[in-house]
């Protein structure tokens, strides 16, 4: 066979091919041999070339999707016009609020039936997310008094472990009801540190999150 000259190209068209799939009928219920049916002849083995699994193809769908998103996180962290705790509530607001998590609710994978996916929400959660945007923030705050904790990297894991993996409907498959209670209780462990971060705006975003989700499992 003819060594393919555009890889990335190919790697595109098996994203893009993935992306849409995955949104009109879940991941779940999206399989190896649907993506190469919808990819103009390719080869099995030129999915296989690039991607191992289709759970690496859904890590670098995901990646795709988030990558501007946190562009504008990182964007938030760096502001100069607001306090720790400010800037702690606009990250939560900026994130739940990005129009990519409808799309990644969309795409409706089941954590439990896929523990690499789950490990490696885990490893971006605290190696990257609470590292890159949530610890600096929480710094800061420390230091213009907005926030207060002698621990500000095990307060930035704790902050995003709850929000991005227990209150998350994917990782424990939720019931619309279960995860409100979460979200509830979320707010008062936050109040009870002195952060607002959590207001009823963001309760309804949630659930119509969760809505979403439970609609495509």
């Amino acid at each position: 066979m003819a060594r393919n000259k555009y890889p990335e190209e190919t790697v595109n068209l098996i994203l893009n091919t993935a992306y849409h799939l995955f949104m009109e009928k879940g991941y779940e219920h999206t399989s190896i041999q649907e993506i190469i049916n919808h990819l103009g002849g390719l080869s099995k083995g030129a999915i296989y070339h690039h991607f191992k699994s289709k759970e690496d193809i859904l890590e670098a769908v995901t990646d795709r999707m988030t990558e501007e998103s946190n562009r504008l996180l990182a964007k938030i962290r760096d502001r100069s016009d607001l306090n720790g705790r400010e800037k702690l509530k606009t990250i939560f607001k900026a994130s739940i609020n990005r129009p990519v998590q409808d799309e990644i609710f969309e795409a409706a994978p089941n954590f439990q039936n896929n523990p690499r996916l789950l490990c490696s929400l885990l490893n971006e959660t605290v190696k990257i997310a609470a590292p890159d945007y949530i610890q600096p923030v929480i710094e800061q705050g420390i230091a213009d008094g907005s926030i207060q904790t002698d621990y500000p990297k095990q307060f930035a894991e704790l902050i995003v472990l709850v929000a991005n993996v227990w209150m998350n409907p994917m990782t424990f498959q939720d019931t619309e009801e279960e995860s409100i209670g979460k979200v509830m209780v979320f707010r008062q462990m936050m109040q009870g540190f002195g952060l607002d971060i959590i207001d009823d705006e963001m309760e309804d975003r949630f659930k119509k999150l969760t809505e979403i989700y439970q609609k495509k499992k």
